[in-house]
């Protein structure tokens, strides 16, 4: 439990560095370079793996940080940063949700605080959802959500079917590389554009920042933290970066918010609190 907590605090800034600092950068590119760079802080570590066990978390990762990261990152194209985290609040219950639906089980109560936190998400945006850019980033943001829920879920499961217990940074780099390739066929063609995508000096500072340290060594801690707790805490777990991401993005990087947004930014942090599952 104290890895979760430990990520949740690094990925408090990633909301703000992403949506204030490479806004307007290709997403697909920029996750794509993310990826790569995590990719290889697990090269030097990776163990042979049976094919079947390599496949597994080789697709893992495609869902979990690949799609994920392409909706994830999309999504600041039409929401600030501190949006992004709240609507991050839907995650839980994805969690707690296919939890159940692979274990057979229904539990109305997520049902519950999934209608409140799209209720609140609505009371966000209400003003702006005459256009469609608004619907459109809290989409993706759903998307990147399901996605990530589904891998952490796939990962559990695929280390606990192994014959013989593997430590997690042995079989972390397929994982990577799994979302490094899905992203592949979208981000070379940028990569090989002329002009490719310019970036700063700050900027590729922030880059190797989020690809070593937010997604290679984050994601580590977090799904091996995954493992060793049940669903229910896993589900309530993942809220615990929504008011600390809020927070950085509307203290550090200074962006604004309006009393709607922040009653409604209330209710869904009360949503990320309850307990959606408690087994």
């Amino acid at each position: 439990m104290v890895l979760l907590v430990i990520v949740s605090l690094i990925w408090a800034f990633s909301f703000g560095l992403i949506g204030n600092e490479l806004s307007g950068l290709p997403p697909a590119w920029l996750a794509w370079i993310r990826l790569g760079l995590s990719a290889l802080v697990f090269l030097p570590f990776v163990r042979r793996l049976p094919w079947k066990t390599a496949l597994a978390l080789f697709a893992t990762g495609a869902i979990q940080f690949g799609l994920m990261y392409l909706a994830y990152m999309t999504s600041f194209r039409y929401l600030q940063s501190h949006e992004v985290a709240l609507f991050t609040v839907v995650t839980p219950l994805f969690v707690a949700g296919l939890d159940d639906l692979f274990g057979r089980k229904f539990k109305p109560w997520n049902l519950l605080a999934a209608l409140l936190a799209v209720a609140g998400a609505a009371l966000i945006k209400w003003k702006q959802l005459e256009t469609a850019a608004p619907l459109y980033g809290i989409v993706l943001v759903q998307v990147s959500n399901l996605l990530f829920a589904a891998g952490q879920l796939a990962y559990r499961a695929v280390m606990a079917r192994l014959e013989k217990p593997v430590p997690d940074h042995r079989v972390f780099f397929w994982l990577h590389f799994g979302g490094f390739v899905a992203l592949t066929p979208l981000a070379l063609p940028l990569a090989c554009a002329t002009p490719p995508p310019v970036l700063t000096p700050a900027q590729w500072a922030i880059l190797a920042y989020l690809g070593v340290v937010a997604s290679g060594v984050g994601f580590f801690l977090w799904n091996r933290g995954a493992r060793a707790v049940n669903a229910g805490q896993l589900a309530v777990l993942n809220n615990l970066k929504i008011p600390l991401g809020v927070a950085v993005s509307l203290l550090v990087f200074r962006e604004s918010a309006g009393l709607a947004t922040l009653f409604a930014g209330t209710l869904l942090i009360g949503v990320a609190l309850l307990p959606v599952r408690k087994a």
